[in-house]
């Protein structure tokens, strides 16, 4: 099982990792006028292919393995 970790702070809500991720474990959300990439692990199972990791121009996306 894979959980993908967003820094909010370097994310800007572009949505390409969105657009990349072959199993729609994420989504862009809006709170307090800023939008974000959100991680909705208990809906879809991440399964670690690192495209959302790869594609972000951020920088802001890590995929960490729960088995390491």
């Amino acid at each position: 099982m894979y959980t993908i970790q967003i820094d909010l702070e370097k994310c800007q809500g572009c949505g390409d990792c969105v657009e990349i991720c072959p199993v729609e474990v994420l989504e862009v959300r809006q709170e307090d006028g800023k939008e974000f990439a959100f991680f909705k692990g208990e809906e879809v199972d991440c399964i670690g292919c690192l495209a959302c990791e790869t594609e972000c121009p951020e920088g802001a996306m890590s995929v960490v393995s729960e088995f390491s």
